[in-house]
């Protein structure tokens, strides 16, 4: 198993995607610093314009916000990074004809997809750590105020739940790579949830729609953290759904294309 992790990854490491997902998701602590900063200086703002407008969504130009915002943007962008990292990493030995070998190698056929979502775990962990890393350097740098040990610490635990909560989405995603063959099915899906977690949140069912949870409990909704025992639940279930589905159709589907 410690060989296909390290294969998995080491495919991971030599492939340009891992760098477009850093890259990609440098731009929320990036955009998130400058909607501080132009709520810090109000002289700027008025030469802002549009963009101060969109700032205001960000609340007040401090610590508790900015990590807060940091928070809604892994709920909301995670879904579409983390979905886009496990899209490529299942739907790539499809799309590249790869399939048959890894089914040809001497171990059962459920190691491959539990390597799989090891390193979409680990690779997402670490994509995390970077953004929250920069969030922090570019909060420091703008100076903004309300720092202390207890704001950073229920900011981190805000980012982790978060982070927790929207990773736990992937294993349907990787069922539709392997059902669909490719990259395009899980694509299209992940793009569906994300405009249906906003409507259903909107006609305020958003706590029981899988793909609305991690964001009603970054606040995004203004209304506090909502995380409720159901949704949570729903949240478990649906990873539960994904992973057995994907180890199923690795175990049992015909491989034969």
């Amino acid at each position: 198993m410690c060989a296909l992790i390290s294969t998995e990854f080491l495919k991971s490491r030599k492939s340009k995607v891992i760098w477009i997902t850093f890259i990609a998701f440098t731009i929320l602590p990036l955009m998130g610093g400058l909607f501080m900063f132009v709520l810090k200086h109000p002289y700027f703002a008025e030469k802002s314009g549009l963009l101060a407008a969109k700032a205001q969504i960000a609340g007040s130009a401090d610590w508790p916000s900015y990590l807060m915002l940091l928070s809604q943007g892994i709920a909301i962008g995670g879904i579409f990074v983390y979905g886009f990292i496990t899209s490529w990493i299942f739907g790539r030995e499809y799309t590249d004809c790869t399939v048959k070998d890894l089914l040809s190698l001497p171990f059962p056929r459920a190691y491959v997809p539990i390597a799989k979502f090891i390193t979409v775990f680990i690779w997402s962990t670490l994509l995390t750590i970077w953004v929250i890393g920069i969030g922090f350097i570019v909060g420091m740098v703008i100076g903004l105020p309300q720092w202390s040990t207890n704001v950073w610490q229920h900011g981190l635990s805000m980012l982790s739940i978060t982070f927790i909560l929207t990773i736990l989405l992937n294993p349907p995603v990787a069922f539709l790579a392997c059902y669909g063959r490719g990259y395009l099915a899980p694509l299209g899906f992940i793009i569906m949830t994300i405009i249906l977690s906003q409507i259903v949140a909107v006609i305020g069912y958003g706590s029981y729609f899988p793909w609305a949870i991690p964001a009603m409990f970054s606040n995004v909704s203004g209304e506090g953290s909502i995380l409720e025992l159901e949704g949570l639940i729903i949240i478990i279930m649906t990873a539960f759904i994904g992973f057995a589905g994907t180890l199923g159709f690795w175990r049992f589907a015909d491989q034969n294309r």
